[in-house]
């Protein structure tokens, strides 16, 4: 039996749109393609062979669309059988492709570059920084990273015929220990892959780019020390070539632009302001927050710190129009919102959720409207205008384990995506209702195709896995519709089908 993975139904409250999103009825086709992507199930015998092979080659599945009409895996719910093995379909991806940098990163951030504001056309080109989780702490570093030569295809919405045996296996050829083939679900060459590598201090908790200045980075290390590091030569240095480097694995040597050691204990909160450029804040697990202001080339750090949470601070966030204001999340399960120039207490403090809120996210295109998500696997969407009453728009439990990273789109305002310690990432759309007429009519397409679950939730717009322990995720705001993301096997660079972009008149 063949089987494609698609989600569980989640018992979600139901969303309340906002009044700034538009709700529009969901072309069920949408919907229900984005859940055909996933991964179909090898021939068991091949499945144990493949086990048997290298931990390279595991890395690098290869695809099968299976020859008969397929039951839908639910993740959380089915179970696999001795020697079955989970393959993507690459139908359901623009782009998919995995790399790592050397040891695994808890976190990274995409970095802003002058290739262009909107870009929309292949090949793409990427950079980033991401932050080691390393055995010893002498080997961690900053990875400068650049990924070039990203090639991929828009495809039909609805496959043709799913009725093909034609296996496609994927190209080791140009795989190397730091650049690891998952697959590139479009077709076309591997990408070529840039890495510079900067020593730091103890693992790397959390690692943030300045909007403004890209090359300005921020990391909290598990040492207990915030620093600022400028990065501009090493950039600029992956911008100037496309050829592979550093695979003698050479760690630079640089000292930090600022090191802050005012923290009593490490924390993994920080975020820097994209309204006043330069404006830091930093949380720790004591319960405190301190705030940086820029003074020339380095920075003032208020030494009497914000305190209001009753438990460790997991993520801050600036308003995406104000530059005084700012929110916090924290273990003792609520949001506070804070305004700088009104002492060290919270203006605003409620309880978001029953269990610690791991992340929050702020709505850059409706700022009005902040993300959270809790160790109890659910993720909330709140309403700031409405705070002193019910603020509460949507209320998800789809996902099993701890909420790890949740952020909005900077491209559509009603969308987010969700990552989880259930490895899984989710793709969400506030803006969807289910329309039964259209839905009816495809499935009278594809009824030969995919046995598919009568009721999937409305907002759920897409599921990937295949990444161990998925600890990060980043849109990319130059590059409509790709996701940068990081787990203890490594990243994944992904592009779903399915995900539309409305875009600016200007940019077209």
């Amino acid at each position: 039996m063949i089987l494609l993975l698609l989600p569980a139904q989640p018992s979600p409250e139901k969303p309340v749109s906002p009044s700034h999103i538009v709700t529009s009825p969901l072309p069920f086709e949408k919907l229900l393609f984005s859940f055909l992507m996933p991964r179909s199930l090898k021939n068991p015998k091949k499945s144990k062979k493949k086990n048997r092979s290298s931990k390279k080659e595991d890395a690098s599945p290869s695809s099968v669309v299976p020859s008969a009409p397929a039951k839908v895996w639910q993740p959380g719910v089915d179970e696999m059988e001795e020697g079955e093995e989970l393959q993507f379909d690459p139908s359901a991806y623009n782009y998919l492709r995995g790399f790592n940098i050397g040891w695994p990163c808890l976190s990274f951030d995409v970095v802003q570059d002058s290739l262009g504001l909107v870009r929309t056309e292949f090949p793409h080109t990427l950079y980033g920084v991401a932050g080691t989780q390393a055995d010893q702490q002498s080997a961690n570093y900053i990875g400068i990273f650049k990924l070039s030569k990203i090639t991929g295809k828009k495809r039909d919405l609805v496959p043709s015929s799913l009725n093909n045996d034609e296996e496609m296996e994927d190209d080791d050829s140009s795989s190397s220990d730091e650049d690891e083939d998952m697959g590139d679900a479009a077709g076309g060459n591997a990408p070529v892959l840039q890495i510079k590598k900067v020593a730091h201090q103890g693992c790397v908790n959390r690692i943030r780019s300045m909007t403004q200045k890209p090359h300005m980075c921020a990391t909290w290390g598990d040492t207990g020390f915030v620093q600022v590091w400028d990065l501009s030569s090493h950039l600029n240095s992956l911008a100037e070539s496309d050829a592979p480097n550093n695979r003698d694995g050479t760690v630079i040597k640089q000292t930090p632009i600022m090191k802050f050691g005012g923290h009593k204990d490490e924390g993994y909160a920080i975020d820097w302001s994209p309204v006043f450029p330069g404006r830091l804040v930093s949380g720790d697990c004591n319960k405190c927050i301190h705030l940086w202001e820029p003074t020339g080339d380095s920075w003032k750090v208020d030494s009497t710190p914000f305190t209001g949470h009753d438990a460790s601070v997991e993520d801050l966030q600036w308003s995406p129009t104000e530059a005084n204001i700012f929110a916090s999340s924290s273990v003792d399960g609520k949001i506070a919102i804070w305004d700088t120039r009104e002492g060290k207490k919270p203006k605003f403090i409620f309880k978001a959720h029953d269990a610690d809120v791991n992340v929050i996210s702020w709505n850059r295109l409706a700022s009005c409207m902040i993300a959270s998500g809790s160790d109890d696997g659910s993720f909330s969407i709140r309403d700031l205008r409405e705070i002193k009453d019910d603020s509460l728009v949507a209320h998800f439990k789809y996902h099993k384990k701890p909420i790890t990273s949740v952020e909005w789109s900077p491209h559509e305002a009603s969308t987010l995506a969700v990552s989880s310690d259930d490895h899984q990432l989710t793709i969400w759309d506030l803006s969807l209702e289910r329309d039964k007429e259209e839905e009816a009519e495809f499935k009278a397409k594809v009824k030969e195709q995919v046995n598919a679950p009568e009721d999937l939730p409305p907002q759920l717009l897409f599921v990937h896995q295949g990444q161990k322990d998925l600890k990060e995720l980043h849109w990319h705001p130059q590059i409509p519709g790709m996701i940068i993301s990081t787990a203890a096997d490594g990243f994944n660079v992904l592009m779903p089908t399915n995900i539309d972009v409305t875009l600016p008149s200007a940019a077209s």
